[in-house]
């Protein structure tokens, strides 16, 4: 009993020094938190993109969309500097949809609301496989952490139905 009580004692000493280790460590916040409103008939999913941090579609109307966030610090490592939104929305637009038949970019929009820096387009191109003109809602973001690129799709009738609920979905997010 005493030898069981003695192992018992040693194990717990040895297991207490060791987690009182002699390097030093600093804590780093790992994510970004921000927030984005979606509409009613949007649900969260999976599978759009491996890049998004949210995604989300609407399958009976055929629609779809998803947020990727780029955080400045993570650019900075990659030597990745942008001097604006702009800069980063002509790095990001110059390599959208390229090869693809029938592209269209239309002339970007920007704004700004309270801190958050936006720009927006719309594009398109034609699908040879299901045979259709596809379009594309895009937004970008810049807040005082991170830029936001927020990419809505559907068919071409989509930009009449939809686009107003997509550049909301752009015009709601925020650190």
């Amino acid at each position: 009993m005493k030898k069981r009580n003695l192992i018992y004692a040693m194990t717990l000493v040895l297991m207490t020094t060791m987690t009182f280790a002699q390097t030093a460590f600093k804590e780093h916040k790992a994510g970004h938190v921000f927030y984005v409103s979606l509409p009613d008939y949007m649900s969260k999913t999976t599978g759009l993109n491996d890049a998004a941090v949210i995604q989300f579609k609407n399958s009976v109307k055929d629609i779809a969309g998803f947020v990727i966030e780029d955080n400045k610090e993570e650019l900075a490592l990659a030597e990745m500097i942008f001097s604006s939104i702009k800069d980063f929305y002509d790095n990001f637009i110059g390599g959208f949809l390229v090869g693809e038949k029938k592209r269209t970019i239309s002339e970007a929009k920007s704004q700004t609301i309270g801190n958050v820096k936006f720009m927006e387009c719309d594009a398109s191109y034609y699908d040879k496989d299901s045979k259709i003109e596809i379009y594309y809602f895009i937004g970008i973001a810049e807040t005082k952490d991170a830029f936001y690129k927020v990419l809505c799709y559907g068919s071409i009738e989509a930009k009449t139905k939809y686009k107003a609920d997509f550049q909301k979905i752009l015009y709601s997010l925020k650190d």
